[in-house]
């Protein structure tokens, strides 16, 4: 019974790695398919050319750039407002806590639709109320990097708060009873132990706009990006250049994702090694 479960195990973990990986293997053939359409079936014959296709394309690269753009700018502010109503979250208790707590999360439950045009009526309305033709007031992508983040900072928060748990508030006690500044209790103290959880909000924040369509949809005024020009595209008639961006773009977060991996263990063995030096010189004392 237990080899016939843990068989069973096995199948649903290689069914499951086929639904992820499939699709993004049969997209990354698409590219090298010397056919018109992004598909692999019929296959006529291997080539390179929609990766040079996709160079030329002026179009594609600007939204590409846009995008990237975009997500940078989302991921730091992203990052900052998150982080710092993360840490006045956890520091304040009471039906204050619960009522902050609600507001952040609720942008998350808020439809994308709905963020893209609320984004755009406001801006626009205050442009309207105080008559005056500033870029700020006009829908373009520094619209859809604040209506980004009105939504995804609440995910930095989660991330944040959840590191927080395991600080011990005792070392801010501590620092401060030592002369420490508040100031240097942030940042020598509180933010180390929060880069773990910072990065990985960081990395969300970083891909959630790179995705992101509806938000920026209805705020990016006259500019593309990579989910508004493939939306286009589909409309117009796609090509498998939007394959061969893919695959790029699959390769790179592959080679990050290996890149991560290869630094956390460089890091857990130093860290092993310093725990057994200090464990070896602790014995040593006591001897």
């Amino acid at each position: 019974m237990h080899k016939f479960r843990q068989n069973l195990a096995h199948l649903y973990m290689l069914l499951f790695l086929v639904f992820l990986l499939a699709p993004l293997v049969v997209m990354s053939g698409a590219a090298f398919n010397d056919s018109k359409l992004p598909s692999v079936v019929p296959w006529r014959g291997f080539t390179t050319m929609w990766f040079s296709e996709m160079i030329r394309d002026e179009r594609m690269m600007l939204a590409f750039a846009n995008t990237l753009w975009v997500a940078a700018a989302v991921a730091l502010l992203a990052v900052v407002v998150g982080t710092a109503a993360a840490i006045m979250v956890n520091s304040i208790s009471g039906r204050l806590r619960t009522i902050l707590y609600g507001m952040m999360i609720s942008t998350i439950l808020i439809p994308g639709v709905v963020i893209g045009i609320s984004t755009m009526i406001l801006w626009t309305k205050m442009g309207n109320a105080m008559g005056t033709e500033f870029f700020l007031f006009n829908p373009g992508l520094h619209l859809s990097v604040l209506g980004q983040v009105s939504y995804i900072a609440a995910m930095v928060m989660l991330l944040v708060l959840a590191r927080l748990q395991s600080f011990d508030s005792g070392l801010e006690e501590a620092a401060l009873d030592l002369g420490a500044s508040h100031a240097q209790v942030m940042r020598r103290i509180l933010l180390p132990h929060l880069y773990p959880a910072i990065a990985a909000g960081a990395a969300v924040a970083f891909f959630q706009s790179i995705e992101n369509f509806n938000v920026t949809q209805f705020t990016r005024g006259g500019s593309d990006t990579l989910t508004v020009y493939v939306f286009s595209k589909v409309r117009s008639g796609i090509t498998p250049t939007i394959n061969a961006l893919a695959f790029l773009l699959i390769c790179v977060t592959l080679v990050l994702a290996v890149l991560y991996e290869i630094n956390r263990r460089r890091r857990a063995r130093i860290e092993a090694a310093r725990e057994a030096e200090a464990r070896r010189a602790e014995e040593a004392a006591l001897l």
